[in-house]
């Protein structure tokens, strides 16, 4: 009786650490620390070559691809557009993939792909978001020139663990990750 209760316990033990990395593994999910930088094979694979912008197809630059992922399938994602002679051209710049809720300034963003659109103002950037599929306009947000980010970029999402911001140019806007 003794041998049986023995492996019962063994069994028990044994479920109970499965059990519990189980669990850690998941609670990481909602940290903002386990969000990192998307590998280029990871952006290749999410990233459309030719986005679906209203009616139309357009073009992407894959080398100007940045996003983040939670390291569990989920990822944030944008890409620079190729409009020239596009119905798109001076509206939209960019293509955005968003697989989590997030929230930009006033805009709620579900998961979803996006359009964003930029005009220069003097001193900053206002930022349109727009639905891809109905070019839906969504809201906007004002992008300020960065003084601690040395490299321009067409285009970076920041894991939140770093700056929660994303950078088109010089100019910089911060996002909240939704839950």
């Amino acid at each position: 009786m003794t041998e049986l209760r023995t492996k019962l316990i063994k069994r028990f033990l044994a479920a109970f650490v499965l059990l519990t990395i189980t669990l850690g593994t998941l609670a990481q999910d909602t940290r903002p620390g386990s969000w990192h930088v998307a590998t280029d094979t990871e952006l290749k694979a999410l990233i459309p070559a030719r986005a679906p912008v209203i009616q139309e197809r357009i073009e992407t630059e894959l080398r100007t691809a940045s996003g983040i992922t939670d390291g569990k399938g989920k990822y944030i994602a944008g890409v620079v557009l190729i409009t020239a002679g596009y119905s798109a051209e001076g509206r939209y710049s960019h293509f955005f993939i968003v697989q989590v809720p997030m929230k930009i300034g006033e805009v709620q963003l579900g998961a979803g792909e996006y359009l964003i659109g930029w005009k220069h103002n003097e001193d900053s950037l206002t930022i349109n978001f727009y639905e891809a599929a109905s070019g839906k306009f969504l809201g906007s947000i004002e992008a300020v020139r960065n003084a601690s980010i040395t490299r321009v970029e067409s285009f970076r999402v920041w894991p939140p663990a770093d700056k929660s911001l994303i950078q088109i140019g010089r100019f910089t806007f911060p996002y909240q990750l939704g839950s």
